[in-house]
């Protein structure tokens, strides 16, 4: 990216814009939250995060943030700037730790990993797709969430160690690209800005693919860059093997891939036709790859196609939410403004390297994917487009100062309204149920579900979910169950939970004697006969029922034990 001319650095001149700046950052929270009813995002909606909330800790919160800027401005580090960024963003990422999984779709993936933990790596691959649910997921991902499973003894805080690790190393990966597209200065302000995305910070500690998703697109991104530039057999190889990483870890990041020819034409030494030949080989390298690794299940992906042409594709029209949402609302707005000003930026300056960074982002606006789920992938391509922009400001300690900004008021955003938010729904049931069965006596749990008159969600589908909140050997006798049908059935994303099937694991009948039973249902639904039936001679422990109906599903647990069994340790938790 060509130079940006006349940066006067920090002069008394630019202390009016430092002002201006910090009286934006504090209405880029007060102008969202008055417009909170637009926000349709579906976990983190600012209507529901803040609906309810006095609003005066949040604008205090605000106005400190654009206070400690100008401190935190002065303090921007210039030596080990990589190190800097990867201790912030691994001990923000901490902060999240405390969450529960407020979306079911984790339950897949643990299942997935589990089967590695339980049978091994050799059993994994043979098995992926046949007796281990494959659904529309790839296995890298699940695989080494398995690993790390197995090495820790199914910690789920080791899980969450793991994917912040990857966060933290995208926002090195981030910086590495900002700077070789541009300078430094671009760089840290790329990797700063993922912590600027309050959405984002929220998805770090959870059993998904999307922030490991993330981290193997930047990955690749970075390693086709360096080949590009340097070239040798040995960068093309690591960056096709980087590539087919990223293959292998979610299908949408095969569409944001393409930026590898795209970067070939922008981007690199030597003339356009040896870097399309780097390009080339990058390809070539991460198809033979995918090849050795696809044919054995070529009958898997093909399914998986049919699926993801026939059901997810068409469902991303219905599930998505708006662009205001996203850029207003859950990416701090600096950073959606800072990125349409990079445009302008490039344009003036004919500066084609702009596309390296822009293509992703371009790609999914132009196809109108609105899920914020499939844009986090190409969130540092946003951040880097946003560092970028920023150069339109000539001081640069202003830009310091915006920088700060950003990074603090979504700090205050994330941590006073949505963890504390995630931490009260439903979805905390499971969480603080697992850590209850864990001062249980009992080493087994029989666990029951009920399914409501009209479900949406399998209620099975919380079952592994509250086994991957507790060491308890949780035992599951799946009983039958009334699928949806019509139209609206098959369309509903939450299909899987239908489909998903119960893993052998739980599925063995429970042993005489059973003294703890934990019954999951969605809200306060009636107990069945069969349930009350089977639950004679227990008495209700505990009800963990926090939350309301701001989700379809909204877990309901009660422990029940045998009366004769000895009580629960004392100073347990619960609702």
């Amino acid at each position: 990216m060509a130079a940006v001319e006349g940066d006067p650095g920090t002069t008394a001149a630019a202390l009016p814009e430092r002002l201006l700046v910090s009286i934006l950052s504090v209405g880029a929270v007060v102008g969202p939250y008055l417009l909170r009813g637009l926000d349709d995002n579906r976990l983190t909606s600012w209507s529901w995060v803040f609906g309810g909330r006095n609003p005066a800790p949040l604008l205090a919160l605000a106005a400190l943030a654009a206070l400690a800027a100008h401190a935190l401005a002065r303090a921007f580090p210039a030596r080990r700037v990589e190190a800097v960024l990867f201790l912030c963003a691994y001990g923000v990422g901490a902060c999240f730790w405390s969450e529960p999984e407020p979306i079911v779709d984790a339950a897949r993936y643990f299942i997935q990993a589990k089967h590695l933990e339980l049978y091994g790596p050799v059993h994994f691959l043979g098995e992926w797709g046949r007796e281990i649910p494959a659904w529309t997921d790839l296995p890298l991902v699940p695989f080494l969430y398995g690993i790390v499973l197995r090495l820790s003894g199914e910690s789920r805080l080791a899980l969450q160690g793991f994917t912040t690790l990857l966060f933290a190393g995208t926002a090195v990966l981030t910086c590495r690209i900002g700077r070789s597209l541009r300078d430094e200065e671009t760089g840290f302000a790329a990797g700063a800005f993922l912590l600027a995305m309050p959405y984002l910070l929220t998805q770090v500690p959870l059993a998904l693919v999307d922030v490991p998703t993330m981290f193997f697109l930047t990955l690749a991104l970075h390693a086709s860059l360096h080949a590009l530039d340097r070239g040798g057999a040995r960068a093309i190889l690591l960056a096709g093997g980087a590539v087919f990483l990223a293959l292998l870890s979610k299908y949408s990041a095969w569409l944001l891939l393409t930026v590898v020819p795209v970067a070939a034409l922008a981007v690199g030494s030597g003339g356009r036709k040896r870097r399309l030949a780097v390009a080339a080989g990058i390809a070539l390298v991460a198809a033979a790859l995918l090849a050795l690794a696809v044919s054995p299940r070529i009958d898997v992906y093909a399914r998986q196609a049919r699926l993801l042409l026939g059901y997810q594709a068409p469902g991303l029209r219905r599930w998505g939410e708006s662009f205001l949402s996203t850029f207003l609302f859950q990416v701090h707005p600096l950073v959606a403004a800072a990125a349409v000003a990079s445009a302008w930026l490039a344009a003036r300056r004919r500066d084609a390297r702009w596309l390296a960074a822009a293509w992703p982002v371009l790609l999914l606006l132009v196809l109108g994917v609105r899920r914020i789920r499939y844009l986090v992938p190409a969130f540092p391509m946003l951040a880097l487009l946003a560092a970028y922009g920023l150069r339109a400001i000539p001081a640069r300690e202003t830009r310091r100062v915006a920088l700060a900004c950003a990074v603090l008021s979504s700090l205050a955003v994330a941590l006073y309204g949505y963890l504390p938010f995630l931490r009260g729904t439903s979805a905390a049931n499971l969480k603080d149920a697992g850590a209850y069965l864990d001062l249980l006596p009992e080493g087994r749990v029989e666990v029951m579900t009920v399914q409501g008159d009209e479900p949406e969600v399998n209620p099975a589908v919380s079952v592994p979910i509250l086994d991957l909140f507790t060491a308890k050997r949780l035992v599951y006798r799946e009983e039958p169950v009334r699928h949806p049908a019509g139209r609206h059935a098959e369309e509903s994303p939450l299909r899987f939970t239908w489909e998903l099937g119960v893993p052998a694991w739980y599925a063995a009948a429970p042993a005489e004697g059973t003294a703890a039973i934990a019954v999951i249902s969605n809200g306060d639904e009636p107990l069945p006969l069969r349930v009350e039936q089977r639950l004679e001679g227990f008495s209700l422990e505990r009800t963990f029922d926090a939350g309301d109906h701001t989700f379809q599903y909204a877990p309901r647990v009660r422990v029940y034990r045998l009366r004769a069994a000895p009580s629960a340790a004392a100073g347990a938790g619960g609702g």
